[in-house]
């Protein structure tokens, strides 16, 4: 193996690793906010494009509902 190729392979060997780590432990802060009330402010927002945002978490909401509904046996 020429040495180009030991070096491409260590990169990639690097390159995989360390990639786990999480967001807060890197940047020393910590979110409070959930995945849901982040993009529920993006949906707000005017940024191209948000409102699909927010029109897929309202078709989410909504399959949730039927499912819960399936799922429940009438008395």
């Amino acid at each position: 193996m020429t040495s180009y190729g030991a070096f491409v392979v260590v990169a990639l060997a690097l390159g995989a690793c360390g990639g786990d780590k999480a967001k807060s432990a890197s940047s020393g802060t910590t979110d409070t906010l959930t995945q849901r009330q982040r993009d529920s402010m993006l949906s707000t927002s005017n940024i191209p494009g948000a409102r699909g945002v927010g029109a897929a978490m309202r078709a989410a909401d909504s399959t949730s509902a039927h499912i819960r509904a399936a799922d429940t046996t009438p008395p």
